[in-house]
C-alpha cells in the first residue's frame, strides 16, 4: 500500500480535496460493490484521512489496512443510505482512535516527523517545497483536539456539507457546525502563532 502514498502529498497548507467521487448512492450500491471497487475508488481518500487524523507515516500503512479490513466486513451491510466516502471516514476514525488507545500515546506527536526528498530528480525544491506545506499542515491539525480536527479535516479538507459530516460521526448538526466554528478559530490561532514565530525568526 505503501506505494500509493505519494500521490496524496499536496503542497498548500489546506491542499486541495481529492477527484474522487463523494456522493455514491444507493443505486451504486446495489450494482455489487466489491473491496477491490471501494479500494481502487478509495484509498487515496482513506490514507490521507487517517495522516490527517495523527497518524504517523510508520504506522499509516498498517492502520490504512486494517480500515479496508473492516470495511469488507462490513461492506455487505452497505446500504448507500450515506456515500462511501461518509461511510469509510466513520471507519477510518473509530480504526484511528482504537489505534492511539492501543498504542497509548497521543494521537498529535507529528512535528518530529521527516519524509525523504529525491535530491536528484527534476522537482527536488518543488518536492520540498510541497513537503514543508505537508508538515504545516499536519503542526498545526496537531494543535487541535481530535474532535475538532475531524470536523476541520472533513469540511475544510475534504469538503463535506455538514449533513454529510454529521453522518459520518453520528453527530446532530447543531454539534457539527459547533465543533466546525471552534475548530476554524483554533486553527487560525494555530497558523496566527507559526507566522508570528517565522517573523521572530526571520
Amino acid at each position: 500500500m505503501s506505494g500509493h502514498s505519494a500521490s496524496m502529498r499536496t503542497s498548500p497548507v489546506l491542499p486541495a480535496v481529492g477527484t474522487q467521487p463523494g456522493h455514491e448512492t444507493a443505486e451504486a450500491a446495489a450494482t455489487g460493490l466489491d473491496l477491490a471497487d471501494v479500494y481502487e475508488g478509495h484509498f487515496d481518500f482513506v490514507w490521507r484521512s487517517a495522516r490527517r487524523l495523527g497518524v504517523q507515516a510508520p504506522q499509516l500503512e498498517d492502520v490504512v489496512q486494517e480500515v479496508f479490513i473492516v470495511a469488507h466486513r462490513r461492506l455487505p451491510a452497505f446500504e448507500g443510505r450515506a456515500s462511501l466516502k461518509t461511510w469509510l471516514f466513520g471507519i477510518t476514525r473509530r480504526v484511528v482512535r482504537d489505534h492511539f488507545r492501543s498504542a497509548r500515546r497521543k494521537p498529535l506527536e507529528l512535528l518530529g516527523e521527516r519524509e525523504p526528498v529525491d535530491p536528484h530528480a527534476a522537482d527536488a525544491e518543488a518536492q520540498l517545497v510541497a513537503l514543508e506545506g505537508v508538515r504545516l499542515l499536519h503542526a498545526l491539525l496537531a494543535q487541535l483536539d481530535q474532535d475538532k480536527r475531524e470536523v476541520f479535516v472533513l469540511a475544510e479538507l475534504e469538503q463535506m456539507s455538514a449533513p454529510e459530516i454529521a453522518q459520518a460521526l453520528e453527530q446532530n448538526l447543531n454539534t457539527v457546525y459547533a465543533r466546525l466554528r471552534a475548530a476554524r478559530q483554533a486553527f487560525d490561532q494555530a497558523l496566527g502563532r507559526h507566522l508570528l514565530r517565522q517573523r521572530r525568526t526571520g
